[in-house]
C-alpha cells in the first residue's frame, strides 16, 4: 500500500487536484468507519467475556468518535422523548423493609414445649404464678434424607387335591420391569438432574455415601427408559397446544455426542415451542442437529394461527402463508440497542439509549394492561390508544436516523434490522392475546441454558431426545404450579397402568388432579 505521494504524481490543474484531495479524504473517512467498527466488536466481545450481563443500568452512554456528530443532537432529543407522554407515568418506588416469608403450612410441625421449672413459678412477692399465654416462633429444621428397600412379597397358593395348580399374586405395574428403580426413585433423579442441574455422576457419589452403589450407566438408562413411558403424553400434549391458536417458538445451542456423521464439537439445537389454549399453555422442547426452519415447519404442521418469533432467517417460509399471522419479538430488537448500550460508558446518551426509550414507553404499555388486569380485548384498545402513538414517533426518528450512521456499524445493524422487521415487529397492537414480545418461551430456555452450564453435552442423540422429552413435561408443570416431583412420581406409577391407545390428556399437567399428587414437600434426597 502506498503511504505517501511523490509529487510527480500530482496534478497539475486546481480542479483535479480538488478531486484527489476529495478522494483521499473519503478513504480516510471509510478507514475511519472501519477502524471504529472494530472497536465496536472488540468492546462486544470483551464485554462478553468479562463484562457484567445485566441491562439494568442503561443510564448514559458513550458513542465512538465516528457518531459524534450524528448524535451530538440526539443527546437533548433522547432527553425530551423520555419527558414526551406524561400519560405513560411510573409511580416512585419505595422500597419496602423485608420481611421474612412464612414457612408453609403443608410443612410437618413438631412442637417442642419449653416451660419454667417448677420453683420459677413464684413471684417475687411469693404468689404462685399462672399461665397467662403462649410465645410461639418457628426454626427450619433440615432431616437428612432416607432411602429405603421396599420388598414386594407375592403370595402363593397351591392345590392339596391335585398339587398342580399354583397361583401367584401379581405384581403392581412397574415403570421398568425387572429394575430396582421405583417411581418415587426415578422422580427424584429426573427432578434433580433437569430440575436442580445435579449432573448424574454427582447423584452417583451422592448414592454412594448413603450406602447405595449405582453406577452412572445404570441411571443414565433409567432415564432413557422414563422418557420412552413418557413419549405418548408427549404426542399427547403437542396435539394439545396445535389445538390453540398462538404459539411461539425459540431455539437455542446444545452440544451432542455421537451424532451420526458429525464431530463431537458440532453445535446442535434445542428448539422450544409454547402454544394452546388461552390459560392451558404447554412446553415442546425437540432437539434436532440443525438449526433449519424445517424443524418449525414440521412441528407446526397445519397449524392455524398466530406464529411470534424472532427475526431468524428460518421463520421467513412462514412470511406470506394465509393461515399463519407472523408476529416478531420486541425483546430481541431491544437487545440489539442494549448491547450498544453495555458496552459503552455514561459519559454521553446517544442514539442507542434514544431507541431504548422508545421501547421502554412500549413496554410501560404493557405493565399498565398487567397492573389493570385488562382481558385481550382491552389490552388491544389500549395498545392503539398508547402504544400506536409512540410506535409512529419511533418509526420517524428511525427513518431519519438510518441515514446519519454508518450501515455497518453497531448502531447501524441495530437500526437496520429494527426497520427491515417493522411490519412484523408492530402488528402485534392489532391482537390483544399476542404478548409484546417472546421473553415467555425463553423463560422456558434459561433453565435448560443453566444446567447446560452444569452438565456441559448430552452423551448420545438418544440422550439428548430423553432430555427433550423431560423438559417438556418439567416447563409445562412449572406453567401450571404442579409440583415436579410429585407429578413425575404420580405419572410413572399410573402410566405402566393405563392401555398403548388410551386417552392420556387427564395426565397433562393442565388437567391433572393435584389432589392426586403427594404433597410439595417430599423427599429430595438428591439436591
Amino acid at each position: 500500500m502506498k503511504t505517501s505521494i511523490n509529487e510527480h504524481d500530482l496534478p497539475n490543474d486546481v480542479e483535479a487536484l480538488k478531486a484527489l484531495v476529495l478522494q483521499l479524504q473519503s478513504k480516510l473517512n471509510q478507514q475511519i468507519i472501519e477502524i471504529d467498527c472494530l472497536r465496536e466488536k472488540l468492546h462486544k466481545q470483551l464485554l462478553a467475556r468479562f463484562g457484567r450481563k445485566s441491562e439494568k443500568d442503561l443510564n448514559g452512554i458513550v458513542q465512538l468518535s465516528i457518531f459524534d456528530e450524528a448524535q451530538a443532537q440526539d443527546e437533548q432529543q433522547a432527553e425530551s422523548i423520555a419527558k414526551a407522554d406524561e400519560s405513560i407515568t411510573v409511580a416512585a418506588y419505595e422500597r419496602k423493609k423485608s420481611t421474612r416469608k412464612p414457612l408453609p403450612k403443608e410443612l410437618p410441625r413438631e412442637q417442642m414445649i419449653h416451660d419454667l421449672a417448677a420453683e420459677e413459678k413464684v413471684c417475687a412477692c411469693g404468689g404462685a404464678l399462672h399461665k397467662i399465654g403462649e410465645d410461639k416462633s418457628e426454626q427450619l429444621e433440615w432431616v437428612p434424607a432416607q432411602v429405603k428397600v421396599i420388598e414386594h412379597i407375592r403370595m402363593k397358593y397351591g392345590c392339596r387335591h391335585c398339587e398342580e395348580g399354583v397361583k401367584t399374586a401379581t405384581l403392581p405395574a412397574q415403570p421398568i420391569p425387572k429394575s430396582i428403580a421405583t417411581p418415587g426413585l426415578l422422580a427424584e433423579i429426573m427432578v434433580s438432574k433437569f430440575n436442580n442441574h445435579l449432573p448424574l455422576y454427582r447423584q452417583e457419589k451422592i448414592l454412594q455415601n448413603m450406602g447405595v452403589d449405582i453406577c452412572r450407566a445404570t441411571l443414565s438408562t433409567w432415564m432413557l427408559k422414563a422418557a420412552t413411558i413418557f413419549l405418548p403424553l408427549i404426542n399427547a400434549l403437542k396435539e394439545h397446544m396445535l389445538a390453540g391458536h398462538y404459539m411461539q417458538v425459540d431455539e437455542t445451542t446444545t452440544q451432542v455426542m455421537k451424532e451420526l456423521g458429525r464431530e463431537n464439537t458440532s453445535t446442535s439445537y434445542m428448539w422450544v415451542f409454547k402454544g394452546g389454549p388461552p390459560g392451558q399453555h404447554g412446553v415442546i422442547f425437540q432437539y434436532h442437529p440443525t438449526r433449519s426452519g424445517e424443524v418449525a415447519a414440521n412441528f407446526l404442521g397445519d397449524f392455524q394461527g398466530a406464529l411470534q418469533c424472532d427475526g431468524f432467517s428460518g421463520y421467513y417460509r412462514f412470511d406470506g402463508i394465509p393461515r399463519i399471522a407472523l408476529y416478531y419479538c420486541w425483546a430481541h430488537a431491544r437487545r440489539y440497542f442494549a448491547d450498544i448500550v453495555k458496552s459503552l460508558g455514561k459519559n454521553k446518551r446517544g442514539k442507542a439509549h434514544v431507541a431504548i426509550d422508545f421501547i421502554a414507553k412500549l413496554y410501560g404499555v404493557e405493565k399498565r394492561a398487567r397492573e389493570k388486569l385488562l382481558n385481550f380485548d382491552e389490552r388491544q384498545i389500549l395498545r392503539q390508544q398508547a402504544s400506536l402513538p409512540v410506535l409512529l414517533q419511533f418509526k420517524e426518528w428511525l427513518d431519519k436516523s438510518v441515514n446519519e450512521v454508518p450501515p455497518q456499524s453497531a448502531i447501524g445493524r441495530a437500526i437496520a434490522y429494527t426497520l427491515n422487521h417493522w411490519h412484523y415487529l408492530v402488528t402485534y397492537i392489532n391482537n390483544g392475546e399476542i404478548e409484546i414480545d417472546n421473553n415467555l418461551v425463553e423463560n422456558m430456555i434459561r433453565p435448560f441454558a443453566l444446567g447446560r452450564r452444569n452438565w456441559l453435552f448430552f452423551g448420545s442423540p438418544e440422550g439428548a431426545k430423553a432430555g427433550s422429552v423431560i423438559y417438556s413435561l418439567l416447563q409445562t408443570c412449572k406453567l401450571h404450579v404442579v409440583e415436579p416431583y410429585a407429578y413425575f412420581k404420580y405419572l410413572l406409577s399410573e402410566l405402566p397402568k393405563r392401555q398403548p391407545q388410551a386417552n392420556l390428556s387427564d395426565l397433562l399437567p393442565q388437567f391433572i388432579d393435584k389432589a392426586l399428587l403427594l404433597p410439595a414437600y417430599s423427599s429430595s434426597f438428591l439436591e
